[in-house]
């Protein structure tokens, strides 16, 4: 029986991430003719269509959707083997390939990396973007950790492992002319334009219930799903941000903006998710225990 090509492999495995075969052909520097063949040469060696041409995309069929699963773990595992024992054999930098949110608060982040920020012997990798496509990465070892606040639902195919690093109060936070001494938070809600999180995130449902207990029906000045651009609009004096403190750290201890009120009852859960793997990065235990204490 014919061993199987691993260029071949390596050939459909990039076609069938990127969906089209000229931008597959570019990223592997070679023809668009060459790539075809490479793919036909494979689809010969299974027995088996692996796309269908759809407009000018390509689409996997059943048997390659197959093809591709047993791809991903044959990629992923060479990378791990490289990531895991090259680095740890002559001495070589260890990488910790982190993925987080990309609306994630900032402050955070760094909080949860800075012990190892400056270290000549780790190089520290982080990637942003939506929580699924973070998951995908981290499922296929091309991460090592997600940072979100929001723990992925979890069954027997996806065996996430959520752990919980902090935990952080909601407050009313803006600048201080928008803050009158002994104002309570009525007072303030009925007064003051809000900066909220949008309807989609975590955060949102937990503080429309709140306002819904008090009878309020706050002034929304607006809705934005980036912490990053809640504390600038707070810092440019659009209204009341609901954020957890930790986003806007600095502006707080140096007096650009206050602690208006706390929301009480209403948290805001931080999370690493791991995947259980053989060889896990040799930095992740000791980050993730010193960040949860």
């Amino acid at each position: 029986m014919a061993e199987l090509n691993f260029h071949h492999l390596r050939y459909f495995h990039v076609v069938a991430h990127d969906g089209n075969l000229t931008r597959a052909a570019q990223r592997l520097n070679v023809s668009q003719s060459a790539v075809s063949t490479q793919i036909r040469q494979l689809e010969d060696r299974l027995g088996q269509q692996l796309f269908e041409r759809r407009g000018r995309s390509l689409v996997l069929t059943e048997a390659g959707h197959i093809t591709l699963d047993h791809a991903d773990a044959i990629f992923a595992t060479g990378e791990e083997l490289l990531s895991t024992l090259g680095e740890r054999a002559g001495g070589r930098r260890t990488v910790l390939r982190v993925g987080s949110l990309a609306t994630l608060s900032r402050n955070f982040q760094i909080r949860f990396l800075r012990p190892l920020l400056g270290r000549d012997d780790v190089e520290v990798v982080v990637r942003s973007g939506t929580l699924r496509d973070l998951l995908l990465n981290l499922e296929t070892h091309q991460l090592d950790v997600v940072l979100s606040n929001i723990s992925p639902p979890r069954d027997t195919a996806t065996r996430w492992i959520s752990h919980a690093l902090a935990e952080q109060p909601i407050s009313l936070i803006g600048k201080p002319d928008r803050v009158r001494p002994g104002s309570d938070l009525k007072e303030l809600i009925e007064t003051e334009p809000l900066i909220l999180p949008t309807v989609e995130s975590s955060l949102r449902s937990g503080v429309d219930a709140l306002f819904d207990r008090l009878d309020l029906r706050p002034r929304i000045a607006a809705e934005v799903d980036d912490m990053a651009m809640i504390r600038l609009l707070a810092r440019e004096g659009a209204g009341l941000a609901v954020v957890p403190p930790i986003v806007v750290k600095d502006e707080l201890e140096n007096g650009r903006l206050v602690e208006a009120a706390q929301l009480h009852g209403l948290t805001e859960t931080f999370f690493a998710v791991t995947t259980s793997r053989r060889f896990p990065n040799p930095l992740l235990r000791d980050l993730i225990k010193t960040s949860g204490n």
